[in-house]
């Protein structure tokens, strides 16, 4: 066998990234693998809800009868979840089950290969679907009266492709493919050529069926073809014909080279596919042995690999007579030399023939076997049928579960149409270059999910903690998938975690407690308005962030940036009197830089982690940090500066000091007044006053104050900073800064010299840093100025929470939210899970947080979470088919039969004011009538698109109803109507608007 590494050209193999399954007696793809291993039998009694067995029975298979009463059945196949979709209760009731199927099918499969669906929107990604069976639209498209626009969009082979592509807004290929048993295999091939010709970057193929009715297992009793058991017994002496299956299964397909390139985990790989055609045989329905042999070959030739390379084949295996023995004889022209026999079965004697779905079993149940190296054992092979001549013919059936080897193995599989058209692939196991799950140790993560309601996400968190627990995985692969691959829906939640158990444990309480709930998830209106407002001095402490600096690779690096440029300006490097401690780091000279650093160190990871600041704030000294982050100069430049400014303050006399005082400005301005040496030296608050200079005056301060019961408290300081006795340095800093200069900002910044936003023309130069020193600082003003601005988020920058309690006592806007990157309980150094928390506050807040800046490379692999769990609170089906009742049949809404009860809060809040009169009552009943709702569910705020699912024909008919429902003497133009379709409340006002208008011109 030849690899293509071997070849000239490009790679054309094609990668089984991932996928998603339910077929009868397995409802995901984990229960499938179970079901096969332990040969596991799918089928059992037509359930009531398809048609009534009995009236259909014929055990002598009688004209318009069936010989047998089983057959393979999914459970549940009317549940959709509509609402997470944006459907309609009443499109959802219209649409054929199989495109509801595939649309949860589609989804999962996405996620299994580790995308976030949302993210392939507007992307060239293809959608490719085998179907054989449409008897939804027998059922539906015959009875004329009943026939809506839903009905007609619900129905037809294009749409379960179609459906799929405008739901994700795939813009790749996109159709349906019917080549009746072969079709899922067909849909794999065109996918896969549709990738390698560049047409698309990413496939979705699939297969699906459904059994609506027995009209097709009345046509294989007629025929002669029908097992009177209903269960297929491939290649074995007890064949007794077809048992007729269902189901559904989509693959996610990319080109090897690309899922390679993306890290992406390979179930396993296509090298090559071929398809054909019987032509003129015994019969049109009658399989042709040379056709087959020479498709066989066709798909050989194409991979690159010899018949002996093949180590087993999932055959197509009806278990009838005539087609088992024509495919062991196609089998035997190319394998009848081999030396060691070729292990042969089929997933048919488990599930039935699922027939639209028979190749997407077969694919599945091949690219599983391979993934875990072990092929199940084929139901009904201990009784091998000796006319077969099965070892004559270089074959072997698979009475029990074969192992594989160490190594790459070679799978083929084959799928043949009725009507004479075949398919068969040749796969291979992963390469070893594929990413495997990773080993890597437990660290830190944030575990990020979404969902479409509170009661979605809460379903979704036991799913998640329930696979955690079955698993020993590290958490922060697990989390940084989760990242990818979760997120896209309007209810967000967020949670770090140090271990897998302890993850476990807060999804599942969170699940479990609705307000731990509400604690760690949030629907966002929309993006963070994030303000950084960066700490004075007084919030330095021995070993600041030392903790962090050695969990995050991130933020030591730019600590270390920021160490090195000032090193040139000091005695000692910042970092190492941080890093062991020490307590010197209280001293001014060290302090300032110390304090710069680390806030230029976390202004600039959260700038790495996607926090980018719409508005900044500094403290007093804080105003350097934030000067660098809105580009008023470089770190150098403002190193060398603040270094400066911390050794001219050191060097000052000692005998200052400063005063916090619990009262307003005004209270204490005539004392002030009186001592020449004092001075504001900032303001932050209505009843936060500090005062700064002479210590003999700020006792005299102090005395007439407490005589006035006033509250005072001296702070603990080196000098009078930002009074009188900061005038000796001025001069030699001020030469510093003439050199050093600054410019303009080019981010918002609201200066707390001025106490106000600067504007354009009012640069951070040299000027203002000499002002800065001596000038109080406006803490207060600056604040409440920006809050007019509109921020969501206040972000404070220090080692230590300190501007974030000042900033709760100005009475900030309601709902704005104040946090910290380095906030750790008392006794415990802040460290990585401290800033994972930030994160995760700010993601359920609506932040994009750039995850992979986050975690290290050896977090960045790719896991396979659980999958959405959809909700199953509605069902949509139609009446069971009963002899003699008239062929179509309406669409029924089960549990309830009127209207599903919607799980999202989007529909909950009820009829609020403003709904009432004639106009609102005329609105709501079209609405309703037209979506498929109970009026009691909506709401002003229900939006038409986004939350009840309508589209431009639901709009058309919405529009005739409410002008017939309020006897408009002529029709609304469309172009009038389409601004005012935003909700179900814009919608009333703009016809009650309509209205009055019509009654003063009458």
């Amino acid at each position: 066998m030849s690899s293509p590494e071997e070849k000239t050209g490009p790679d054309r193999r094609i990668a089984v990234v991932g996928l998603d399954c339910r077929f009868p007696g397995a409802p995901d793809p984990a229960a499938y693998w179970e079901l096969l291993m332990r040969s596991g039998d799918g089928v059992g009694q037509v359930p009531g809800t398809r048609w009534s067995g009995s009236d259909f029975y014929s055990p002598e298979g009688a004209e318009g009868r069936t010989n047998t009463t089983e057959g393979g059945f999914i459970t549940d196949p009317d549940v959709f979840d509509n609402e997470f979709f944006t459907i309609s209760p009443r499109e959802a009731a219209a649409m054929d089950p199989q495109q509801r199927l595939l649309l949860h099918t589609a989804w999962r499969a996405l996620e299994n290969a580790g995308v976030a669906p949302s993210s392939l929107a507007g992307t060239r990604t293809g959608v490719f679907v085998g179907i054989m069976g449409n008897e939804w639209a027998q059922l539906h498209l015959t009875d004329y009266d009943r026939i809506t626009a839903q009905v007609g969009s619900g129905n037809g082979y294009c749409m379960t492709a179609n459906r799929i592509s405008y739901h994700l807004d795939l813009k790749g290929p996109s159709l349906a493919v019917d080549t009746a048993c072969s079709s899922s295999l067909v849909a794999v091939h065109l996918a896969g050529n549709a990738l390698l010709s560049g047409e698309c970057d990413y496939a979705l193929a699939g297969g699906v069926n459904v059994q609506l009715t027995p009209a097709l297992g009345i046509f294989y009793t007629q025929a002669g073809l029908s097992a009177p058991d209903g269960r297929c017994k491939p290649f074995s002496s007890e064949a007794n014909g077809i048992g007729r299956g269902e189901g559904v299964g989509v693959v996610v397909l990319r080109r090897l080279e690309d899922a390679l390139a993306d890290g992406q985990q390979v179930y396993a790989v296509i090298r090559g596919t071929a398809v054909n055609q019987d032509g003129r045989s015994n019969g049109i329905t009658a399989p042709n042995r040379w056709s087959q042999q020479e498709v066989l070959a066709a798909a050989y030739a194409r991979a690159g690999v010899e018949p002996a390379d093949v180590a087993f084949t999932e055959g197509h295996g009806t278990g009838t007579e005539l087609g088992d023995m024509i495919e062991v004889k196609a089998l035997g022209g190319l394998h009848a030399r081999r030396e060691k026999p070729m292990a042969l079965g089929s997933v048919k004697g488990n599930l039935g023939h699922t027939e639209g779905a028979a190749g997407i079993a077969g694919l599945i149940k091949v690219a599983l076997s391979l993934h875990h190296r072990v092929v199940p054992a084929s139901r009904f092979a201990t009784k091998e049928n000796a006319k077969l001549n099965l070892t004559r013919h270089g074959l072997k059936l698979l009475k029990a579960p074969l192992r594989l080897p160490a190594g790459s193995t070679v799978a083929g599989l084959s799928s043949f149409g009725m009507g004479g058209t075949n398919a068969h692939a040749i796969l291979e196991s992963a390469p070893p270059s594929a990413v495997r799950p990773a080993g890597a140790g437990d660290s830190v993560g944030v575990f990020t999910l979404s969902a479409t309601s509170p009661e979605a996400l809460a379903r979704n968190l036991l799913a998640q903690a329930a696979e955690l627990g079955r698993r020993r995985v590290p958490v922060g692969p697990v989390c940084w998938s989760s990242n990818r691959v979760k997120g896209g829906h309007r209810v967000r939640f967020a949670v770090p975690a140090t271990d897998t158990a302890e993850l476990a444990a807060k999804l599942r309480a969170a699940a479990e407690d609705e307000d731990v709930l509400a604690q760690l998830a949030a629907q966002p209106a929309g993006r963070p308005r994030t303000a950084l407002f960066f700490t004075g001095q007084g919030a330095q402490t021995p070993g600041m962030t030392a903790r962090l600096y050695r969990e995050s690779p991130r933020y030591r690096a730019y600590l270390e940036e920021a160490d090195t440029a000032l090193r040139p300006h000091l005695d000692e490097s910042v970092l190492q009197l941080i890093l062991a401690g020490d307590e010197r780091v209280h001293l001014t000279r060290y302090t300032q830089p110390a304090l710069f650093a680390v806030g230029y160190a976390l202004s600039r990871t959260l700038g790495e982690l996607g926090v980018a600041p719409a508005l900044l704030l500094g403290h007093s000294v804080g105003e350097y940090a934030a000067a660098v982050t809105a580009g008023v100069f470089g770190l150098e430049e403002a190193a060398r500066l603040i270094a400066a400014r911390g050794a001219l303050m050191q060097a000052l006399p000692a005998g200052g000091g400063m005063l916090s005082v619990q009262a307003p400005v005004a209270e204490v301005r005539e004392l002030i007044d009186a001592e020449p040496l004092v001075g504001i030296g900032a303001v932050n608050g209505p009843q936060g006053t500090v005062l700064s200079g002479d210590l003999k005056a700020l006792e005299r301060i102090a005395a007439v104050l407490a005589e006035r019961a006033v509250e005072t408290k001296p702070l603990q300081v080196s000098h009078a900073f930002h009074s009188p006795l900061m005038r000796p340095m001025l001069e030699r800093f001020g030469l510093i800064a003439e050199e050093v200069g600054g410019g303009i900002p080019q981010l918002p910044v609201y200066s707390t010299v001025r106490g106000r936003l600067l504007r354009d023309d009012e640069p951070m130069d040299a000027a203002y840093w000499v002002e800065h020193v001596g000038a109080p600082v406006l803490f207060a003003e600056a604040a409440e100025r920006l809050f007019e601005a509109g921020p969501t988020h206040v972000v404070e920058i220090g080692p230590r929470p300190v501007l974030n309690g000042l900033v709760r006592r100005l009475r900030p806007p309601a709902g704005l939210r104040t946090l910290h990157p380095a906030q750790a309980p008392k006794g415990e150094q802040p460290g990585l899970p401290h800033l994972a928390e930030l994160l995760a506050a700010l993601h359920r807040d609506g932040q994009a947080v750039d995850w992979d800046a986050f975690y290290p490379e050896t977090d960045r692999q790719a896991l396979r979470l659980a999958p959405y769990v959809f909700s199953d609170a509605h069902r949509y089906w139609s009446k069971p088919v009963r002899r003699g009742a008239p062929a179509a049949a309406e669409p029924v809404a089960e549990t309830p039969v009127a209207a599903p009860q919607p799980a999202t809060t989007r529909l909950t809040l009820g009829r609020g004011a403003g709904l009432t009169g004639p106009t609102a009552e005329a609105v709501l009943a079209a609405v309703a009538t037209v979506g498929g709702y109970a009026v009691s569910e909506l709401n002003a705020h229900s939006r038409l698109y986004e939350d009840l699912g309508f589209d431009s024909v639901m709009v058309m008919e919405l529009k005739t109803r409410i002008e017939k429902k309020l006897a408009l003497p002529e029709a609304i133009p469309v172009q009038d109507l389409l601004p005012h379709l935003g909700s179900v409340g814009t919608l009333i006002t703009f016809f009650e608007e309509r209205r009055s208008r019509v009654t003063v011109a009458s």
